[in-house]
């Protein structure tokens, strides 16, 4: 629940200063190895980082010029697999409620409200992040564990030890892994922004790359299969594995061996 609302003062250039109305909001909670923390935001930055304590904490800063922030609620919602907490907006007249859901399958329209929610998170050793928005960037760095990071438009940083997956449209992509080890694939997807990936020295997993406008480098042998092309990379790396899967459409490529 919100802990404190303020008001600031914010000037625009060539106009008196407007109001821009704050309101904050604080969680912590202990969650445990394997557990997740999921955070599903739609106008705002997600800002994750590692912390050597035990318990999840959750800054979100509500800001607005015109719509009331504590019109946009938080919701914290407990599942077997971990938390989600959700920025839910005001539903539309008339219309179906907005929700909170694991897995990012709530309803949440915004409907012309400005509320602005910018999310700052830590989280323990071990536990996955999940970060999902869509005006904004999505940054996680200093984890231990398997991180999912999703935006519209947006950039994405991630640094794990662990694995991770990172889908965009509008924004680039920059992740340092230091595991192939992830189930099934691990995608990184956009389509107006490169793609660079750090890997492990020692990685080994079968590559799928592709780009229409953009280069493409790798600083690991690859051994080709199939066709290659300037803008298709497809190919096996070390004693090959788990297939990862990078794609954009405006935008280079690049595999980095970590030092």
């Amino acid at each position: 629940m919100p802990i404190s609302a303020l008001f600031a003062l914010a000037a625009v250039s060539g106009h008196p200063a407007r109001p821009v109305r704050i309101d904050d909001f604080q969680w912590k909670h202990v969650l445990a190895a394997g557990k997740t923390i999921e955070i599903i935001g739609i106008n705002g930055p997600i800002d994750a980082s590692g912390t050597g304590g035990r318990e999840v904490e959750v800054l979100a800063v509500k800001k607005a010029r015109k719509s009331d922030p504590e019109s946009v609620r938080i919701e914290v919602v407990e599942h077997p697999a971990g938390v989600t907490i959700c920025a839910v907006y005001p539903s539309a007249r008339r219309g179906e409620e907005n929700e909170c859901r694991e897995g990012g399958k709530g309803r949440n329209n915004t409907r012309n409200n400005d509320v602005q929610v910018s999310w700052t998170i830590r989280v323990p050793e071990g536990v996955k992040f999940i970060g999902r928005t869509v005006n904004g960037e999505v940054v996680a760095r200093r984890l231990t564990a398997e991180v999912e990071a999703h935006s519209v438009n947006g950039d994405i940083t991630v640094e794990t030890t662990s694995f991770a997956s990172a889908t965009t449209v509008n924004g680039s992509i920059d992740a340092k892994v230091g595991s192939t080890d992830w189930s099934d694939e691990a995608e990184f997807e956009t389509v107006n922004g490169g793609i660079t990936i750090e890997l492990p020295a020692s990685a080994d997993m079968e590559v799928d790359a592709s780009t229409v406008n953009g280069s493409m480098s790798t600083d690991f042998p690859l051994t080709i299969k199939g066709k290659w092309g300037p803008r298709r990379m497809s190919g096996t790396i070390g004693r090959g594995g788990r297939t990862l899967s990078l794609s954009t459409v405006n935008g280079s490529m690049s595999l980095k061996r970590s030092q």
